[in-house]
């Protein structure tokens, strides 16, 4: 097929636009920066959960070192009871009972202590988890409210370029009606009626011809467009 080398060109920019309307489809077009904010959003939720789970361990320790507080709070009041009913207890069957509830109480209280140190050290390093999390909760919202902006920016910047629909008719426009139908002809057989020549390989099946064919493709005049041997696509060269 013949073809002037500057609507070769307007042909390529017709394949391309084609191809990759064919690849979105229905879909609207999503911008690289709505993309970035889609992620950031997901990110923003995934640390705000870890964050709520590092506040309620945090929340769990306390309450726990509060109640071992508390426990130690009574047993140390139940041994001070203990002490001033010996103080004045006669019995002897029933001081060994409250001796021996002393001597319980005060291996109590000192299991509690090593509790109420485990918990001091453990809360330490949530509330660091917790704090870690916040920080990064806040460096998310700070990316997402830049990425929000950009976003908008970039959408606002697509809305004014041309309806890819309304490009593709006026790159028909400048095409022969013969070289659109050879082209469309091309299209139906392989999906792909035109594509880009590297110098080695097919723009449209991405194959690497041989070397008498890329010779082949190299040497072809100017106005001709030689056919891929692989897939039979139009290839377009590079202008000088």
């Amino acid at each position: 097929m013949k073809l002037d080398p500057k609507q070769q060109t307007i042909l390529l920019e017709l394949a391309n636009t084609e191809r990759s309307l064919d690849v979105v489809g229905d879909k609207a077009f999503v911008t690289p920066e709505r993309e970035e904010v889609d992620r950031l959003l997901k990110e923003q939720q995934r640390m705000l959960n870890a964050s709520a789970a590092a506040q309620m361990a945090v929340d769990d320790m306390e309450a726990e070192i509060l109640r071992i507080q508390e426990d130690e709070r009574k047993l140390r009041k139940r041994a001070a009871d203990d002490k001033a009913q010996l103080s004045a207890e006669l019995d002897e069957e029933r001081r060994r009972d409250l001796e021996h509830d002393r001597y319980s109480v005060k291996s109590r209280i000192a299991d509690l202590m090593g509790e109420l140190t485990e918990c001091h050290n453990q809360i330490h390093a949530l509330r660091n988890n917790r704090d870690n999390h916040g920080a990064r909760c806040d460096e998310i919202a700070r990316k997402l409210e830049a990425a929000q902006r950009a976003a908008e920016a970039a959408e606002a910047a697509s809305s004014a370029v041309q309806d890819p629909a309304e490009h593709i008719a006026d790159l028909r426009a400048q095409l022969p009606e013969n070289v659109l139908a050879e082209y469309e002809a091309q299209k139906n057989d392989s999906d792909v009626g035109a594509a880009d020549f590297n110098g080695r390989t097919c723009g449209g099946c991405y194959i690497v011809l041989s070397g008498a064919d890329q010779e082949r493709i190299r040497r072809a005049p100017a106005d001709e467009l030689p056919r891929c041997p692989e897939c039979g696509t139009y290839l377009i060269r590079k202008q000088a």
